[in-house]
């Protein structure tokens, strides 16, 4: 195993191996414990008590985040017609149909989030291979695949900060809940907005305990672990 830098020793030294925290103080150890030069993405790390080969024990969802992700979110949108002109007025970036798939077959990938109308994932679908490695696919449960009318709804919580959250083949979801520079009340909202949407999101085959562990930290530093029964006592009460 490599060993860990001087940096990141020194930053671990802000958190106790042997402790788990409530959210309020995970997210401002997480802020202090962020040593990079550039201001890190903070993340939450979950593993689940569910079995993802298991058909009924997915969890996949959307959060919105009430304070954003601190950057701007670059949207493409495969639509024609009213759809097109829909997206284009809300504001997406690039708004396409044949041309769009061709462009991205062609290798472009300068963007953040897909979003399509359903009329459009046959021609969508040939992109499987690309979009879906880099998590870029429409999908009707991320919140990416809606009606020609939904666009500008759609557009605009992209943009204020929802994200997806899905389980992988380890059984543990990871979300980015905001940037180092935000104040800890930010972070803290953002944080317990995901909980919240993820403890919705419990599937019909979920037994027993549903998060075993959680973690917060920056993008180069140590995680934080959270105290289960505090996060999600909060999340069932909000």
């Amino acid at each position: 195993m490599a060993t860990r830098g001087k940096n990141y020793r020194e930053a671990a030294k802000l958190v106790a191996s042997n402790k788990t925290y409530d959210p309020r103080e995970a997210v401002a150890i997480a802020k202090k414990s962020g040593y990079a030069k550039f201001d890190e993405t903070v993340e939450l790390h979950l593993r689940m008590g569910v079995d993802p080969r298991a058909a009924d024990q997915q969890v996949r969802g959307t959060a919105l985040l009430p304070n954003g992700l601190g950057k701007q979110v670059r949207v493409v949108v495969f639509a024609q017609g009213e759809g097109a002109r829909l997206a284009t007025e809300a504001g997406a970036e690039h708004v396409g149909a044949d041309d769009l798939v061709k462009k991205i077959e062609d290798g472009w990938i300068d963007f953040d989030v897909s979003i399509a109308t359903p009329d459009m994932m046959g021609k969508v679908s040939k992109l499987g291979k690309i979009l879906g490695r880099r998590g870029l696919m429409p999908n009707p449960k991320a919140g990416t695949v809606v009606a020609p009318a939904d666009l500008p709804r759609a557009i605009n919580e992209v943009r204020k900060g929802r994200v997806e959250f899905r389980l992988d083949r380890t059984a543990i979801i990871h979300v980015p809940i905001g940037k180092k520079s935000f104040d800890e009340e930010k972070l803290y909202e953002n944080l317990m907005s995901v909980i919240e949407a993820i403890t919705r999101a419990r599937p019909s085959g979920a037994k027993g305990q549903y998060i075993k562990t959680a973690s917060v930290s920056t993008t180069m530093g140590p995680g934080i672990r959270l105290d289960i029964k505090s996060i999600t006592d909060l999340a069932v009460s909000a």
